[in-house]
């Protein structure tokens, strides 16, 4: 008998019939309203969860994270981190920038007043009352410490105990997040999108939705190439060629939605655009970790369009804040579908939004919504990345490099 694949639904259709599911089901007025509350009921419950594991999180992510910085050779990991953090502050401002003054263009008051007087939203039929350990801001501070510390630890050739307890915290984070998180958050999204459809917000909030995610993929494809014309200025070589060459990456990165499973074919674009061997085993997965450019420009395109349909303040000070913290924290961000927006969860009470409340909800639902095309532009950041490296290596590293017939760009490596 032939074996068949089984057909699996990815996450992205699922939270898309979630949402379809929850504003039409919100619309029928024949169904009672306790049967309405019960998915209501397991969405605040799923909430009390989701705010119980976000300080876990943060331990279980960022520590590593920081730990894990050790690794590689001096300049070029300290390089490759300043560029990757440079890039992602800089996609963030420019974000915020063209947000804050394009947005308002569509997010009138009319707008505002439609989404904050719609009716009253169902109650849960109940809760529980389970809190966090420990708060956020504790968890931060944790985290960043202990992070910092082993690092220092294991520069002295220490600290490796600790070093795997977290990193099997980690681990073991990831897989609440795989087995629980995840699988759970279309059931969430329901009930959410439900209770919004109910109050009859929902139609308001998908008429904005959708402008803003035709401006953020704008913005991301212009980044990208700025950020190839640049590398190519940089090593001589040709912008158009080295975006061509990145094509297969971006599209799988479309189709996984994962920084970490596109790493094997970014590494043969990274080949194609003539990276050393050396430099791109190097280069390419640090930068699936640390790059996450094309994350904050969604993140923080998202975050000012809900504050201002909410009248909220949304400061450049407060947006600065906002989007330097998710510079660190997204380095915690898992490479799965929706990890970036996991890892900045926690933070976005800096703005005044709370993380497990309807607005946080909300986040979670439309960033996932389009999360291929932002990780689709980190992995492309990370290749520009790699050619700027490779052409500093060569400089002021390798100091000899010769060519070879067929690759220009190859090298002897000494």
């Amino acid at each position: 008998m032939e074996n068949r694949k089984k057909f699996k639904l990815g996450l992205v259709p699922k939270l898309l019939i979630a949402i379809g599911l929850g504003v039409l089901v919100g619309q029928l007025t024949f169904i009672p309203d306790f049967i309405l509350q019960i998915p209501i009921t397991f969405s605040a419950l799923f909430s009390r969860l989701l705010g119980f594991i976000i300080p876990l999180m943060i331990v279980g992510f960022v520590v590593k994270g920081i730990s894990d910085l050790t690794d590689g050779a001096g300049k070029l990991l300290g390089l490759n981190a300043l560029m990757a953090y440079s890039n992602t502050l800089i996609g963030g401002f420019i974000a915020y920038l063209l947000a804050s003054s394009l947005f308002p263009l569509f997010i009138d008051a009319s707008v505002r007043e439609t989404v904050q007087t719609e009716g009253t939203e169902l109650a849960p039929l109940f809760t529980l009352p389970l809190e966090p350990l420990f708060g956020v801001t504790s968890a931060i501070v944790f985290a960043f410490l202990f992070g910092v510390f082993i690092s220092w630890l294991r520069k002295e050739e220490k600290g490796e105990v600790m070093y795997h307890f977290f990193a099997e915290f980690g681990a073991i984070i990831t897989q609440i997040l795989s087995v629980i998180i995840i699988p759970g958050l279309p059931f969430y999204i329901f009930g959410n999108f439900l209770n919004l459809s109910y109050s009859g917000a929902v139609f308001s909030l998908l008429s904005v939705f959708w402008r803003v995610f035709v401006v953020v993929i704008a913005l991301q494809l212009l980044l990208i190439t700025i950020l190839f014309i640049l590398a190519g200025l940089y090593s001589g070589k040709n912008p158009v060629t080295l975006m061509k060459n990145q094509v297969p990456g971006y599209f799988t990165a479309l189709g996984t939605q994962s920084s970490a499973a596109t790493i094997p074919v970014n590494m043969e674009c990274a080949r194609k655009n003539g990276v050393s061997k050396e430099i791109r085993e190097f280069v390419i997965p640090l930068s699936a970790t640390i790059h996450l450019m094309g994350s904050v420009v969604t993140i923080t395109s998202c975050v000012t369009a809900v504050l201002l349909m909410f009248d909220m303040p949304h400061s450049f000070g407060m947006m600065a804040a906002f989007i330097a913290t998710l510079g660190v924290a997204l380095v915690a961000a898992p490479g799965a579908p929706g990890g970036a927006i996991m890892s900045a969860l926690p933070f976005v009470y800096m703005v005044g939004i709370d993380p497990t409340g309807t607005l946080g909800t909300l986040l979670v639902s439309l960033y996932i919504t389009q999360d291929s095309f932002g990780t689709a532009a980190n992995v492309s950041g990370d290749n520009a990345i790699a050619v700027v490296i490779d052409k500093f290596y060569e400089k002021h590293i390798l100091k000899k490099a010769v060519p070879v017939e067929g690759n220009a760009y190859s090298r002897v490596n000494n």
